[in-house]
């Protein structure tokens, strides 16, 4: 191969390398995904961690009465869905808000739970809050024909969620993730995306439910 040839070979090749996946290794050894949307880079998959990123385990409560007690004393918790660990491959796992604001960090190194903030500045990024949902929902698993085009390689899948006093519930119909603002002692601020709705949503829950965790590089 000529010289010229071979400087073309391998400057395409760094190319190749810069464009392709960004990946990430979480603190129980899990890769995941990461895409750029706007100024931001997000993991593109749910957390799926029972350590904190100093190796402290993550209590798993399993009772809805202990998950109660759990959230009510500001204790920090995570479950499967139904308490099923075959949904954590693709849903990952669920946390009380006090795991998302441990300070051991819930993240991994480098990493945080994004705020209130940082989500609306990922809806804004992708159309605002009444029109981000459909690129930010995957483009298949949700009911209702509520399938997104996935646009900003986000990825939400509907992994539902669990009520401090209802139980599981929503699988199939919605995506909800936890922020780390606090709304009051009790409640915070989450965003939820539907199967039936183009946007992605601001409400507040109790502290005690569990929501799915994406985080956002620091």
């Amino acid at each position: 191969m000529k010289i010229t040839g071979l400087i073309s070979f391998f400057a395409f090749s760094l190319v190749i390398a810069a464009c392709g996946p960004r990946q990430m290794t979480d603190q129980d050894g899990n890769v995941l995904e990461v895409v750029e949307i706007g100024n931001q880079l997000w993991t593109a998959s749910n957390l799926n961690v029972a350590t904190f990123s100093n190796g402290d385990p993550i209590p798993e409560v399993k009772s809805a009465e202990e998950w109660r007690k759990a959230g009510e004393s500001g204790q920090p918790a995570w479950c499967y869905f139904n308490n099923d660990p075959k949904m954590a491959a693709r849903f990952g796992r669920l946390y009380n808000w006090h795991a998302a604001t441990d300070p051991r960090g819930l993240a991994p190194e480098g990493w945080h739970i994004p705020s209130d903030e940082e989500w609306q500045a990922l809806s804004e990024s992708q159309g605002g809050l009444t029109q981000s949902g459909v690129r930010l929902k995957s483009a298949s698993g949700w009911d209702q024909q509520g399938n997104g085009n996935n646009q900003s390689g986000f990825n939400a899948l509907p992994a539902g969620g669990r009520g401090g006093q209802s139980g599981f519930t929503g699988q199939g119909r919605v995506a909800v993730f936890w922020s780390t603002t606090s709304k009051s002692p009790s409640f915070a601020y989450y965003y939820v995306l539907h199967a039936s709705r183009t946007g992605i949503f601001r409400e507040d829950d109790d502290k005690i439910s569990g929501f799915s965790i994406r985080c956002v590089k620091d």
